[in-house]
């Protein structure tokens, strides 16, 4: 396969989990407010906004993390090269570019979805949104059966899932993180019912919460990082996502030879395997997944290098 039709799957599938992500943690938090029956004055918005990785861009640009702005920011700032509009945009595009490549009806789902969000983009509300960011999280299941469904288990599709898993992997540590500064607990305030309803809402993040009570009787940070972490069975877990991009480097090798992309992801894999929730909890989620966005960051540029560079 050409290394540009490659990256253009790959980005592909990788801008449209990043779109259907950053619809999550906005729908997420907007029923988190309506659950803790809080005001739009109480609600922390500026927390959506380190999740998504664009706080400084942020910041540079606006005044104050409320309503209006996250929404606009996240949603449709075309300047904001990570907004569900822009991603969608740039999906689009490289899926234009391999039309011939992919089955055609992923490609009408992604130009789809490109017309749906250029008919919501005047939008500013969240209320005015709901069923919007509802239809962004539905394109991307919809998305995710149709590659898995009608595409050939060659490199194309490897690409493509390995783009969305990395993506994956990437979110759901981001809003593991983000969360547990925010949320851990302080002094004797240990796994309070309030507690319960911000955890329950990071579950709900990435549709776990079922999956999790069917594992843990509890809500508590200390279970709530395990199985985000390390649920084997799980498929939005960062173990899981890691393995499965592991899994697709080892099917795009023909030679038996490990490349940088492989060898990069065997440093990655290898912490996280040889890690475990009480240690990291213990010595410092935060550090932990610092580390750990270090190495999936080096993962991405040798996948580059590999695959990709002409």
């Amino acid at each position: 396969m050409l290394s540009r039709v490659a990256n253009s799957i790959y980005w592909m599938s990788r801008y449209l989990e990043r779109a259907d992500n950053v619809a999550r943690f906005i729908d997420v938090n907007f029923h988190l407010m309506l659950d803790m029956s809080l005001s739009k004055d109480e609600t922390q918005w500026y927390p959506v906004i380190a999740t998504s990785g664009d706080d400084e861009d942020f910041n540079k640009r606006y005044q104050v993390a409320d309503e209006r702005t996250v929404v606009k920011f996240l949603t449709f700032d075309d300047k904001n090269p990570n907004s569900i509009l822009q991603c969608i945009y740039r999906a689009r595009e490289n899926a234009r570019t391999v039309r011939e490549i992919i089955p055609v009806e992923m490609w009408e789902k992604i130009n789809e979805l490109y017309h749906l969000t250029q008919a919501h983009s005047r939008k500013r509300s969240l209320a005015d949104l709901y069923d919007y960011y509802r239809e962004v999280r539905m394109a991307g299941h919809l998305f995710t059966g149709l590659m898995y469904n009608t595409m050939s288990r060659y490199s194309g599709w490897q690409f493509a899932h390995m783009g969305q898993m990395l993506e994956r992997a990437d979110k759901t540590a981001r809003l593991l993180d983000v969360k547990y500064f925010i949320l851990l607990p302080h002094g004797e305030v240990i796994d309070s019912a309030y507690d319960a309803v911000q955890w329950g809402a990071v579950l709900k993040s990435v549709n776990a919460l079922e999956m999790y009570r069917q594992q843990y009787h509890s809500i508590n940070y200390r279970d709530v990082t395990a199985f985000l972490l390390f649920s084997k069975a799980f498929p939005r877990s960062v173990i899981h996502c890691l393995d499965r991009v592991a899994s697709a480097l080892k099917s795009l090798d023909g030679h038996g030879q490990s490349n940088k992309a492989e060898t990069e992801m065997a440093v990655l894999t290898q912490k996280i395997h040889g890690s475990d929730a009480a240690h990291i909890i213990a010595s410092g989620l935060h550090e932990f997944i610092d580390v750990f966005q270090y190495n999936l960051n080096l993962v991405d540029e040798a996948i580059y290098e590999t695959y990709f560079k002409v």
